[in-house]
């Protein structure tokens, strides 16, 4: 597999021309390039834990997590580290290879880092790679979470810059920039994404992924997030259907524009036909969440998923596989 410089100059002219491209020469396109970079057989797994649910602070308009909102779910506190280990084990026999953790926090109160980082430690003894999605981190955070083995961390962006005051008032884009810089700085890998389906345009999905691909560094995965249906939170007014070709059209995007990066079909694949998850795996889309919840909402069974793959004659390639396959590039 050969590597090219990947680019972060892409302009908005630019992206709205490949997305607008016909459909057989933008999954061509997108083939192409993702063979490039990787081996189009292979997927990669992670499984997703609720470490700390409900009564975060912040007003995101499309979760049902926000203190702001009765979506009916129940605030909890910080799980012991005993129980989220426990919790990685058997996604680990689910078919797991990376094992995300996410607390409903604006950011983690620094009593809590040395549970967060007992937990990283244990998860990363079993053999998985970690992940953490916390809110907002500051350098000294990312710096105690690096120590303690974290792979990688998530931070979305959610939306264009333009539609994301539609979307939350109590941050900005930019504070969430700056703690993906934080964590990039810091020697952390970055898993930085997006929600389709909030009442944005297609303009605005387009600019998301134009915002990532600017970055001085693209995300090392890209998660790509249909949006669950929730009751009493106020996106759900003006939330509407993505066309499933618009879905396959942003993960060709976002594997032309970002080519090195893995894109991970997210939330929502519970209502994706197999035909359209296979439509994205051809547009380039590697990556899943194996398990029967991410946070709160559904996720198909993990033996449908291995009876996909296995139709399609793909497979679930190991952290050493793909260790391997990346420094051979």
């Amino acid at each position: 597999m050969k590597h090219d410089t990947a680019r972060t100059d892409w302009t908005m002219e630019e992206a709205r021309a490949i997305h607008a491209l016909p459909f057989p020469d933008l999954i061509a396109r997108a083939q192409s390039v993702h063979r490039a970079h990787f081996d189009p057989t292979a997927i990669e797994t992670a499984s997703l834990l609720s470490i700390k649910t409900g009564g975060c602070p912040e007003d995101c308009g499309y979760c049902s997590q926000s203190a702001h909102y009765d979506s009916g779910v129940k605030a909890t506190k910080l799980m012991t580290t005993e129980a989220v280990i426990a919790a990685a084990k058997r996604a680990k026999q689910s078919g797991a290879q990376r094992f995300c953790m996410g607390a409903a926090w604006r950011s983690p109160r620094d009593r809590d880092m040395d549970s967060l980082c007992d937990m990283v430690r244990g998860v990363s003894e079993l053999g998985l790679e970690t992940c953490m999605t916390l809110g907002m981190l500051s350098p000294q955070q990312v710096a105690r979470l690096k120590a303690a083995g974290l792979d990688f961390y998530n931070h979305n962006i959610d939306t264009s810059p333009a539609y994301y005051s539609k979307v939350a008032t109590t941050r900005t884009m930019q504070d969430r920039l700056e703690t993906v810089g934080h964590v990039r700085e810091g020697g952390i890998r970055v898993c930085c994404g997006g929600i389709l389906g909030m009442g944005e345009a297609e303009e605005d999905r387009i600019a998301m992924l134009v915002t990532l691909a600017t970055l001085p560094t693209h995300p090392d995965s890209v998660p790509i997030n249909l949006w669950n249906t929730v009751e009493g939170v106020p996106v759900q007014d003006r939330a509407k259907p993505v066309d499933p070709f618009a879905l396959v059209r942003l993960v060709a995007l976002a594997r032309i524009l970002m080519p090195a990066s893995v894109v991970r079909l997210s939330a929502g694949r519970s209502r994706m036909s197999d035909e359209l998850q296979a439509l994205c795996f051809l547009a380039g889309a590697n990556s899943i969440f194996v398990g029967a919840r991410l946070l709160t909402t559904g996720n198909p069974d993990a033996e449908q998923d291995k009876e996909l793959l296995k139709r399609l004659g793909m497979y679930i390639a190991s952290v050493e596989e793909r260790a391997t396959l990346s420094a051979a590039e």
